[in-house]
Formats: C-alpha cells, sequence, structure tokens
C-alpha cells in the first residue's frame, strides 16, 4: 500500500482536459454550485472547529475581489462541483477581512495542515504553490513583457504578440535522503534548527542528474560521505514554495563525517534506538528530537524502523 505523506493524496479531478477551454471555465466560475477558496498571503480562509476546515465560499461573496482584478484558479472538481481558488491579497488586510471576519480565520498552509484532513491539506497546498507562482510570474522570462493566465491558471502567455511565449508552473525535484549504515542512520543540523533538531540531508537536484546521482552528490557535498545503492522511498508535496520532496534511503560506502560548514553545523550517526526515540520526542524540545510527522524527514525514519 502506498504511504501518503501530507500534502500528497488530494480527492479531486484537476480536470486537465476541460480546464483548456475557456467557455468550459467560463460556465463553471458562474455556476452556482461551485465554490471558492479565498486565499490572504497564502494564508487560506478556514473554519475554526475539530478538525479544522476549508471555509469554501460561494461566488457572490469573492465577486468583488474578482471584479478587482484578483487571480482565480481552477483547483478541480469533487462530487460534480468545480472548485476555485481566489488570491484576495492585493485587496488588503482590511478589505480582505471584511466580508470574511464572521466566518473563520486565515491560517498558513503548514499550521493548517496539522489540523485538518489529509485531503484538504493537498487542496490547501495546490492552492499556495499555483497562487504563489502567478504572483511571482506577471511577465514573460524571454521578453519582459506582461503576461496573461490560461488554462485555468495552468499557464501563462506572453502578452507581446511578437514574442508569445507559454510559461507552465515549475516543481522543483529536491532529494531528502537518510543515509544507512547496518543499524545506524545519519542525520544533519543547520544553524537555523531549533536545539537539539537533526533532520535527513538534503538538496535540489541539479540539470541532467537522475534521483540517485543527486542524492551521492549532495551526501558527498556536506559530510564527505559516498553512498552506493539508492532506493526511492515515497515523495511529497511541499509548496513552500513549490517543491518535490523525493524520499530515498541510501547506504553508506564509508563512515568518516567531514561536514560542509556553510551547509551544516552538525552530522552525526545514530543508532536505531536513537531514532524511534527522537521520531517519537519530536514534539518534546527538552530531547533530541527529528521533524514532526508532517514532514517527510519524520516518514523516512518511520518507515525505516519498520523496515519498509
Amino acid at each position: 500500500m502506498e504511504f501518503i505523506n501530507t500534502f500528497a493524496g488530494s480527492p479531486l479531478d484537476r480536470a486537465g482536459n476541460e480546464r483548456r477551454d475557456p467557455a468550459w471555465l467560463g460556465q463553471q466560475a458562474m455556476d452556482p454550485a461551485s465554490r471558492f477558496l479565498p486565499m490572504w498571503q497564502l494564508r487560506g480562509l478556514m473554519l475554526m472547529g475539530e478538525p479544522l476546515s476549508i471555509a469554501w465560499r460561494e461566488r457572490a461573496e469573492v465577486a468583488p475581489f474578482l471584479d478587482a482584478g484578483a487571480n482565480m484558479l481552477l483547483l478541480g472538481r469533487q462530487d460534480g462541483r468545480a472548485l476555485f481558488a481566489v488570491d484576495v491579497s492585493a485587496a488588503g488586510p482590511k478589505k480582505a477581512d471584511a466580508p470574511f471576519k464572521e466566518v473563520g480565520k486565515w491560517i498558513d498552509v503548514r499550521s493548517a495542515a496539522t489540523g485538518c484532513e489529509q485531503g484538504e491539506a493537498a487542496i490547501l497546498a495546490q492552492a499556495r504553490a499555483m497562487l504563489d507562482w502567478h504572483a511571482r510570474h506577471g511577465f514573460c522570462a524571454v521578453c519582459g513583457r506582461p503576461s496573461t493566465m490560461g488554462d485555468g491558471g495552468y499557464s501563462r502567455k506572453c502578452d507581446n504578440g511578437d514574442c508569445g511565449a507559454m510559461h507552465f508552473p515549475r516543481t522543483d525535484p529536491v532529494t531528502i535522503m537518510l543515509v544507512l549504515d547496518g543499524e545506524r542512520c545519519l542525520l544533519g543540523r543547520q544553524k537555523i534548527f531549533a536545539p537539539k533538531s537533526y533532520s535527513a540531508l538534503a538538496g535540489f537536484m541539479e540539470p541532467g542528474e537522475t534521483i540517485e546521482e543527486a542524492v551521492r552528490r549532495e551526501v558527498w557535498e556536506e559530510v564527505g560521505i559516498r553512498v552506493g545503492a539508492v532506493r526511492y522511498v515515497f515523495s511529497q508535496p511541499w509548496p513552500f514554495p513549490s517543491s518535490l520532496m523525493i524520499g530515498c534511503h541510501g547506504d553508506a560506502l564509508s563512515t568518516e563525517i567531514n561536514i560542509d560548514a556553510e551547509e551544516l553545523e552538525e552530522a552525526r550517526w545514530f543508532q536505531r534506538d536513537e531514532i524511534a526515540e527522537m521520531v517519537n520526542s519530536w514534539h518534546d524540545q527538552q530531547k533530541l528530537r527529528m521533524p514532526a510527522p508532517l514532514a517527510i524527514a519524520h516518514q523516512l525514519a518511520q518507515a525505516w524502523l519498520r523496515g519498509d
């Protein structure tokens, strides 16, 4: 059975074929059954309950923002109903709060994910990553002229008729790996980490690399250890801003640690029983600990402990 990490497991049909049709998109946007997720500064409007839930709104409630030029993108369909995200950030905090202050609260996606259902966390991740991409890519990377959203938010086209370049949202692949040596695994910590916190090594893939090559390169660069066999375990969307974490286990061919001080403050080998304690102590600031269950590093350690 496939393990589903936080921010994965969306219940939506993304309507990849239908969203190419402007007429269909227009019909869905005006359909009274459609619902809209307001996002302010990449925070989602959430209903405060147990669990938290997305505060889907009707079109009339977001129409003033759409009329003012707010970005709107199609998230997909669920139970025959189209779902959209709307970026109300340009309205400013007071205007954005006014129609929704009695509805819910603006909560950042990472915090919301710890308190809502897994499928809703995946929807929030999709909305955050996509709206952030549009906010950063209003101009053509080829000629510098303004670009316009298309395909329900899944493309942008340069407005310059002599250019007309198409641009598409990008996902940055990141390898994250537990390096194993028998009953030990390697963890590191950066200076920005909270005290006593350790995590798996990670790094962005470079052009022309395989996953296995990226794992070996990153481990060698950060801690001076050679890695042999690399096994893919599972992945995780990470919408901060838009990465795909590719989780792996790798077998160490050497064990002497020589850290790159610009990348890490410390790296060390931990025994299996220490890792078991650290994943269970993720919330205890007085103990050695690994990241929270939301993070793929936590789940990679759990998978190793289970023998996966």
